[in-house]
């Protein structure tokens, strides 16, 4: 909103500075630090506000080291990290922007399917929370949602030299002339397409259009049917990435830095994916306005380190699914919508790693005991976390061993774009 008003006041008013508001990395920048001062300033009150109406997490004894000593540790405490999210992003950014309107609902709603699953557990006394089937079909529908944005929205496309668009027949949403970014001398027709192009590491061009998924029809019939493809690939990104987000957060501190540490590299995507000069250069999709994805990414960052002062070990605040699933959902959903939905399998490793421990744990038990009569186990405990609690690991070494990791594979994230 803050925006608009310095863009009216620019318009109307001669004052040093005006144009400000206009740069990408000053409003980032001031989302990063308005959003650690809403999580750390007001975190505090919202805790207290927690602890007085006795929202304490209940513990089921496990046998892992101190883990009782976490009974009645205020819970729903992914709030502050919504708030330190959302205010930022409604003052500095584009509102209007699809990408951050599609944050921003993405955001909510999550927040909103996490937080009736911690007031069942709280208020209802139900340890089970919110129904199962009802989370799934609550990411079911932002999947649904974002995947519709997607291939709907003229505000979404790509841009690419219009002879390139015209030849791989491609819908033509606009069309202009400008200097070429790499020889500015020349000058050449581009083109603003729709289309569900993406990109996808390791692969020659470092691009994949899901219509060459259902090769047995004709091009133009592809297109048109490419949503039965794309849809349920939203979804289920959607639904993996959230629930493995609500997996990682198992102890201190975990799940709040893996997800900064991944919001800054889509974000550092997002701006490279909206800078004409950048896109062009790593030969990845240009994607006109994704850049202010970046002042989201930045109170995201934000809100979880801030959120990191109450909740690393430890820990005065959990963050409960209010936390978790939203995390999980907007980085999914930040992810889709640049088009790097296919590099999350690297980027979320930790969350799918401690999903993957958890399937591999149930059916392997399920499978031995089946077959012998007694079931058994891959790992002392799921998610993997545990195992490594249970092995004798303190928390905060497990919890930075896996930022480490988070880190690295980052790095590798940005390094794939490329590798043809």
């Amino acid at each position: 909103m803050l925006y608009y008003l310095f863009e009216y006041l620019a318009s109307h008013f001669d004052f040093g500075g005006e144009n400000l508001y206009k740069f990408l990395s000053i409003r980032a920048g001031l989302s990063f630090i308005l959003s650690l001062v809403i999580s750390i300033l007001f975190g505090k009150g919202i805790i207290n506000k927690l602890r007085k109406l006795q929202i304490g997490e209940t513990v089921r004894d496990l046998g892992l080291a101190g883990q009782m000593e976490k009974q009645g540790t205020p819970t729903m405490g992914g709030i502050i990290i919504v708030l330190a999210i959302v205010i930022p992003t409604l003052l500095l950014a584009k509102i209007f922007n699809i990408y951050i309107l599609t944050m921003i609902i993405a955001t909510l709603f999550m927040a909103a399917i996490g937080f009736a699953d911690d007031y069942i557990k709280v208020f209802k006394k139900d340890k089970k929370g919110l129904h199962g089937k009802f989370k799934i079909l609550g990411q079911v529908i932002l999947g649904v949602f974002v995947g519709i944005v997607m291939l709907t929205s003229n505000d979404i496309s790509v841009v690419m030299q219009n002879d390139q668009a015209q030849s791989e027949n491609y819908s033509i949403v606009d069309t202009y002339v400008a200097k070429n970014p790499l020889n500015v001398e020349e000058k050449i027709e581009y083109a603003s397409v729709k289309t569900t192009l993406t990109n996808m590491p390791f692969m020659k061009g470092n691009e994949l259009d899901y219509s060459r998924l259902l090769w047995f029809l004709d091009a133009d019939t592809a297109k048109r049917f490419v949503w039965v493809i794309f849809i349920p690939v939203v979804v289920l990104i959607v639904t993996g990435v959230s629930n493995g987000a609500n997996l990682t957060d198992g102890i201190d501190g975990l799940a709040t830095g893996t997800s900064a540490i991944i919001a800054a590299t889509i974000g550092i995507l997002a701006y490279l994916s909206g800078n004409v000069i950048a896109a062009n250069y790593l030969n990845i999709l240009y994607l006109p306005h994704t850049g202010e994805l970046m002042v989201y990414a930045a109170a995201f960052i934000g809100g979880c380190i801030g959120f990191l002062w109450y909740n690393s070990f430890p820990a005065q605040v959990f963050m409960g699914d209010t936390g978790s699933l939203m995390l999980g959902g907007a980085i999914a959903t930040m992810a889709i919508l640049i088009r790097k939905e296919l590099l999350i399998p690297i980027l979320c490793g930790i969350f799918m790693i401690e999903s993957l421990s958890v399937i591999m744990q149930v059916s392997y038990f399920k499978y031995t005991k089946k077959k012998y009569g007694e079931g058994r186990r891959i790992f002392l405990m799921s998610p993997i976390h545990h195992h490594y609690q249970k092995v004798g690991i303190p928390e905060p070494k497990i919890v930075t061993r896996f930022w480490i990791i988070g880190l690295m594979l980052a790095a590798f994230t940005i390094i794939t774009l490329k590798i043809r």
